[in-house]
């Protein structure tokens, strides 16, 4: 298929990782959730994971990596090389990726050690000594959380991960040897080692400050090393030295201390593995006879590295990535908000051999496709939020505050329901076509419009304003917001695709009676809440100063530290300003659904710039000088302000109750996130 612009023609050249072709330099790095063996069930080959990646073959991929199959069950403690009937469905879906010409790896973990995620309902069973027994032959919790050394857990510093066994060490590197055999006489084309990356378990016995072993896996750093090493070699043996082993390998960690991460452009000293180190690692890794390295930054103490959220720099891992590539002879691909113009000039500069792309692949199956064919309008940005693929939050009082069934489903996507649901999700033809309302053109408005135009009923889309987007035109002002912005374009674009859709700007519906249709949505989000406390005329609330329809001075309070109210302080901050923030909670951004990568990025941004941050503190006042607060002791104190900015979160703006043939929507039934408005408009829109 011949490509209209020639910038991104390096992408579309062949390469070898060992003695395997790939036919472009686009790498579908792995995602939690996508594993061809399953997740947190008992292994089995995963039929949704397979459709993923098939879809994703049939459309340019040149490699894909799925996600990390832990070489030990999560539940019911089964090695993966035990489960010779899971092979043999691999082999027939090989020969099916095959035909598309692309090329797949299995990547498989040792484990998570202190990085395990442990959710607050499984750190209930683990403290409690008697259940964790009773628990063990399904979830050994022990097990999951063994690490280098006796380590306080990334998710629950009170936990105390025990240290892993030589003898446990063994069953392991004997397991990747067994494991991958199994996946190169299934056809497949490459394993890569989970992982000298991210502070998972082998990064943690790379790394000085999570290994204090005395015996051969601790101290000096082939010592540290080993367990990776001893791994690759184990393979080798098994598999020949043709049979290619790709390593998943964080370049620097960017940790400054347990818990702390590093933020771009800040000068600290650095407690996991430098550029010296690296450069030394990366060698001696190669040497073993690990064949690439695919590469990022950071570990889950520093998680925005290898997460990067929107406020994270695109390209953020290149430069560093391009360095290591200097000390080894093996291919390197990177990682880390990559675009494709400057993957491609990497590419073609020798920087790096592949562009890894992950999120991007959930937002857009087909984006591949539309590069190729110079429709990039088409495109639907991924936005970075984590909140359907990686939403792990945590925060002051909870390890990981995330429900059961979304530990069970990572890797879906808050922009796509049908992503690794497509069961649930779906289009289907309506059996009766109607006239339907939809009333608010915000995102949920937008949404519902287009799944109810793909089942072929006509829609009218009624929006108050003269522009389509609704409040979240605000959340994506913001200068880091580009995404956002690029996603309210391609709704605007998208709409416009289907004649059933007629939309009517500066059309207010305050009456739905007036309106003459079968069924109506009803999708007017939201409004600010207010706070009844003296002086509140005197503050603004966030969208007015998003949409930037009032001014601030240099010293901005903000009242409330949720996650609009962090990202207001991260723009000031951007902006020059000075921002302080009052939260009544003990934390920011103290609410489920918020991945800790994104969450953690804002608390160390606002510990290392010293932007003010008042917690367990409640407003009592706005004067002309600033406000009064109270702090949890009851004392009160100025804070002195030009401005005063209320983000105290939102109320549903429904104009309408819900009744036979009126169905409420998104934020207008109860406020939440892009994923909850974009979920819920399919729930309703897929019914009518």
């Amino acid at each position: 298929m011949q490509k209209t612009d020639p910038k991104y023609d390096a992408l579309f050249t062949p390469w070898k990782i060992g003695n395997v072709e790939i036919k472009n330099r686009i790498v579908l790095c792995p995602m939690g959730g996508t594993s061809l063996f399953g997740w947190m069930e008992p292994n089995h080959f995963d039929k949704e994971a397979a459709k993923f990646f098939l879809e994703r073959a049939q459309n340019n991929v040149g490699l894909i990596i799925p996600g990390i199959a832990p070489i030990k069950d999560t539940l019911g403690n089964r090695w993966l090389w035990q489960n010779k009937k899971m092979f043999k469905e691999l082999k027939t879906f090989m020969d099916e990726i095959h035909k598309t010409g692309a090329k797949l790896f299995v990547q498989m973990t040792a484990g998570m050690g202190r990085s395990w995620a442990i959710t607050d309902h499984v750190l209930l069973l683990h403290n409690n000594s008697v259940l964790r027994t009773i628990a063990k032959p399904i979830i050994d919790t022990s097990y999951q959380l063994a690490s280098p050394s006796e380590l306080p857990s990334r998710w629950a510093p009170d936990v105390t991960c025990r240290a892993m066994t030589v003898e446990e060490i063994k069953e392991i590197v004997d397991a990747f040897a067994k494991t991958a055999k199994l996946c190169m006489e299934a056809g497949v084309d490459g394993v890569e080692v989970h992982a000298v990356h991210e502070g998972y378990l082998l990064d943690q016995f790379t790394l000085k400050y999570t290994n204090k072993r005395t015996d051969e896996y601790g101290g000096s750093f082939e010592n540290r090393y080993r367990f990776a090493t001893d791994i690759v070699k184990a393979i080798k043996a098994s598999c020949g030295k043709d049979f290619p082993v790709s390593l998943r390998y964080s370049v620097e960690s960017k940790v400054k201390d347990f818990r702390v991460g590093a933020v771009p452009g800040e000068e600290y000293t650095e407690i996991g593995r430098d550029m010296e180190e690296s450069e030394k690692a990366a060698k001696y890794l190669q040497d073993a006879g690990y064949d690439m390295l695919n590469c990022d930054n950071g570990t889950y103490d520093s998680w925005y590295w290898a997460h990067p959220p929107q406020y994270m720099p695109q390209n953020c891992n290149l430069s560093d990535v391009a360095h290591i590539k200097q000390f080894v002879d093996i291919p390197v691909v990177c990682a880390g908000r990559m675009e494709p113009d400057v993957g491609a000039e990497a590419v073609a500069a020798g920087q790096i051999d592949g562009v890894g792309i992950a999120r991007q692949f959930l937002a857009d199956s087909e984006w591949i496709t539309k590069l190729i064919e110079d429709r990039l309008e088409d495109i639907r940005p991924c936005i970075c939020c984590h909140n359907g693929c990686f939403n792990f939050s945590s925060y002051k009082g909870h390890a990981n505050d995330q429900s059961f069934g979304d530990t069970r489903g990572l890797a879906r996507c808050a922009l796509v329901p049908s992503v690794m649901q497509s069961k649930k999700y779906k289009i289907e033809p309506a059996a009766v076509k109607k006239n339907i309302a939809v009333i608010g053109g915000g995102i949920g408005g937008m949404e519902a419009a287009i799944v109810l135009a793909k089942r072929g009923h006509s829609v009218t889309l009624y929006e108050k304003d003269d522009k389509l987007g609704g409040i979240f035109i605000a959340a994506a002002a913001p200068s880091f917001k580009e995404k956002d912005r690029a996603l309210i374009a391609w709704y605007e674009r998208e709409i416009k695709k289907y004649p059933s859709i007629e939309v009517k700007l500066n059309t207010e519906i305050k009456d739905i009676s007036s309106l003459k249709a079968d069924e109506i949505i009803v999708a007017t989000g939201s409004k600010a809440r207010k706070l009844p406390i003296k002086g509140a005329e005197l503050a603004m609330d966030a969208t007015e100063y998003l949409l930037g329809e009032k001014e601030v001075g240099e010293n901005v309070t903000i009242i409330g530290g949720g996650l609009t109210g962090c990202e207001i302080a991260y723009d000031l901050y951007l902006q020059g300003k000075k921002p302080t923030i009052v939260e009544m909670k003990d934390d920011l951004i103290a609410v489920k659904g918020i991945c800790l990568a994104n969450s953690s990025f804002l608390r160390d941004f606002f510990a290392a710039n010293k932007v003010p941050v008042y917690l367990e503190t409640s407003l009592s006042e706005v004067t002309k000088d600033g406000v009064i607060a109270v702090d949890k002791s009851g004392k009160t104190f100025p804070i002195q302000a030009d401005s005063v900015i209320l983000s105290v979160g939102y109320t549903p703006a429904p104009i309408a109750q819900k009744a036979k043939n009126v169905h409420i929507v998104g934020d207008a039934k109860k406020v939440g996130n892009l994923r909850t408005v974009i979920w819920n408009a399919w729930d309703v829109a897929m019914k009518l």
